[in-house]
């Protein structure tokens, strides 16, 4: 494999990249997909996730040097600009054409999604409300899904409003463990402006509505499992924070609250997958 296919490999933020694309395979499976149009689903998606990883990479270069990102390729010398530029334009491109395959709303969905991502890695990112891009992309992707479903309904309200608050948690999440390095480069975008604690609290309360849409937005009485699943998003969170505050007390680098986020995220996730039939 050459080099700069392992530079693209991992400029395209492969761990996010491969989560959202299987979670929407997941979602297109769950939601009644024949095989033809979950493999639709995971091409659209996969492109649209590349455009984003690629572009955030290439304009975050600079940034990247700064703080000493060597894990970056454009950084490490692994992968040249124009190599990296011609990538994502690409994908960019790819992203609405895949996607007409399943249809003219659901191409219109997904491009909706992809341009309010790319926004946010310029010039949103740096701006208080940064946190709407991930809120619309997300709450886009599940409605691609189900639009893409030949004669399926509109999607509910309920599964849109949930993946939008997931995705607005995650951004919160996301953004904890890179405050220190941002700092220092000049991002300001909302959970920099809150703060360590702001931005905890935020993640775990957006997350915590996820969760309760989740659970209480399909028709009939909400499960045990779900039940269960709104305790965990309540209780998981504070644990998390409370280690955090020891552990930083103690010298060492609060990452747990970080990680209570990330396991009501994936609670959350697990979620969207079972619940998102709607035929």
């Amino acid at each position: 494999m050459s080099t700069s296919v392992l530079g693209l490999a991992r400029a395209s933020h492969p761990e996010p990249t491969a989560a959202v694309t299987v979670v929407a395979g997941l979602l297109a499976w769950g939601v009644g997909h024949r095989p033809a149009g979950i493999a639709a689903v995971l091409l659209t998606v996969l492109a649209s996730q590349l455009a984003v990883g690629w572009s955030n990479d290439l304009i975050d270069a600079d940034r990247d040097a700064t703080v000493g990102r060597t894990d970056k390729p454009l950084v490490s010398g692994g992968l040249r600009r124009p190599t990296l530029a011609r990538a994502a334009v690409t994908a960019v491109v790819a992203t609405p054409l895949i996607a007409l395959t399943t249809g003219g709303a659901a191409a219109l969905c997904v491009t909706l999604a992809l341009v309010s991502a790319l926004l946010y890695n310029w010039p949103l990112k740096s701006t208080p409300v940064s946190v709407l891009p991930y809120a619309i992309s997300f709450g886009a992707l599940p409605a691609f899904v189900v639009l893409a479903l030949p004669g399926a309904p509109a999607p509910p309200v309920w599964l849109v409003a949930a993946a939008a608050c997931l995705g607005a948690g995650a951004h919160f999440a996301n953004v904890l463990p890179d405050l220190a390095d941002d700092a220092r480069t000049g991002v300001r975008g909302l959970p920099h402006r809150l703060g360590p604690a702001g931005s905890r609290a935020a993640a775990a309360g957006l997350l915590l509505a996820a969760t309760v849409a989740l659970v209480v937005g399909p028709p009939g009485p909400p499960s045990w499992v779900g039940l269960s699943a709104v305790a965990a998003a309540v209780l998981v969170p504070a644990l998390g924070w409370y280690a955090g505050r020891a552990a930083a007390g103690s010298g060492g680098r609060p990452v747990a609250a970080f990680r209570a986020v990330m396991v009501v995220a994936l609670i959350d996730v697990a979620l969207l997958v079972a619940n998102g039939r709607v035929s």
